[in-house]
């Protein structure tokens, strides 16, 4: 089998719910050993969270792929004990709980710096664990909302709306695996170990790219706009026969080709409103007027075939009967991944982004049972015997 990228790191994994749980699955998609610990009789949130089949959740089995789920209850004396000697043993340890709960448990980053100097002790909370908000519980929809992510998205005139995906989550968790990685890399060059400290809302604030220097530079608030985006235009959607597709002209050139060779219009290259694209951003609504007479005569595909032909960027709306159905998407980049798992049965998972094309990510396990390595862990990895787990588990710790 392919070596990983990581399949030297071991990981201890003390994540839920979705930012945590994407960190560390990357991580095992590219060969980390991750050992996810949950909460005895009830684990992950998102084993309570649908959608489901054969009374499984899908949302829990797609984020914990590939890695080993064991039970510990980390509030028992016994229960510290045992992960202390799992971070011995372990390179990361990742946590999304609330600030300060790690301390009050007595397994903080102060206690486990001491028990491995070598240990990367990676963090992602709602608001960080410093700065007047730390202390607030965070969620998704928070990010979006405290990170501007909102106030620019919705159509003109609508009301802010949330993105359509966990966008705070997914930009946390992936936040979260660069910062574990530069640490990784830290490590070899200062000797030990360091913190990873990951805020969604700081993730949400630094994709904001450009909304934030629009307001900078004028000190306007960016207004809501649907899908036109301001730095450029034709950057937009726009009406065929059977519904709508994207226009991408992010330069003069490309805005050229269109008028020239799509729309047979070379009168709105020279047009005084659209002859630069400061010019088109400022009266989109005419320019858009113009390139709709052409589109709507036809469909979404004979359009965007059009387009693309001239050189122009240019794409159907697709939605996602289209994208886990589509030869590039789906089956050539390989973004969706037949997995058997014992109770779902066949499921497509999603796969890696990241294409490392010597040390390829795989997916090579369905995600685990509530408790489904406890006797590997500790038994193979910690050295207890069958009848100290026994025990373990009769008194609550595993």
């Amino acid at each position: 089998m392919m070596k990983g990228a990581l399949e030297n790191i071991r990981v201890i994994d003390l994540t839920r719910v979705l930012a945590g749980p994407y960190c560390t699955m990357m991580l095992a998609d590219m060969g980390a050993e991750v050992i996810k610990i949950e909460i005895p009789g009830k684990g992950d949130d998102t084993r309570q969270l649908g959608p489901f089949k054969n009374g499984e959740s899908m949302y829990y089995a797609n984020i914990n792929r590939n890695k080993k789920g064991i039970t510990l209850n980390l509030k028992s004396p016994e229960g510290k004990k045992l992960f202390l000697e799992m971070v011995k043993k372990a390179d990361v340890v990742v946590e999304n709980f609330r600030p300060g709960v790690m301390d009050k448990l007595g397994v903080g980053y102060d206690v486990l710096k001491e028990v491995n100097d070598q240990i990367i002790y990676a963090a992602v909370s709602g608001f960080g664990s410093y700065g007047p908000y730390f202390k607030r519980p965070g969620y998704d929809i928070i990010a979006q909302a405290m990170g501007g992510l909102m106030s620019i998205t919705g159509e003109e005139g609508g009301n802010p709306t949330r993105v359509g995906n966990a966008m705070g989550d997914v930009l946390g968790g992936l936040n979260l695996m660069i910062g574990v990685l530069a640490a990784l890399n830290a490590r070899q060059i200062i000797g030990k170990g360091q913190r990873v400290d990951i805020s969604l809302v700081d993730s949400v604030v630094a994709a904001l790219e450009t909304g934030t220097q629009r307001y900078f530079a004028s000190g306007e608030k960016p207004r809501l706009m649907g899908n036109r985006y301001a730095a450029a235009y034709p950057y937009d959607s726009f009406k065929a026969k059977d519904g709508q597709f994207v226009i991408g002209c992010a330069n003069q050139k490309l805005y050229q080709n269109l008028c020239k060779k799509v729309l047979k219009r070379e009168d709105l290259i020279s047009d005084e409103r659209f002859k630069t694209n400061d010019l088109r951003c400022t009266n989109h609504k005419a320019l858009k007027v113009e390139i709709e007479k052409w589109s709507e005569n036809y469909t979404i595909d004979e359009a965007v075939e059009l387009i693309l032909g001239a050189g122009v960027p240019a794409a159907p709306i697709l939605d996602l009967e289209r994208v886990t159905k589509d030869p590039h998407i789906a089956d050539a980049r390989e973004m969706f991944v037949d997995n058997i798992h014992p109770i779902i049965g066949n499921m497509r998972l999603n796969g890696c982004p990241i294409k490392l094309m010597t040390t390829k990510p795989t997916i090579r396990s369905h995600a685990p049972s509530l408790g489904q390595f406890n006797e590997e862990v500790y038994c193979s990895f910690l050295g207890l015997e069958k009848e100290e787990l026994k025990n373990l588990k009769d008194k609550g710790v595993i």
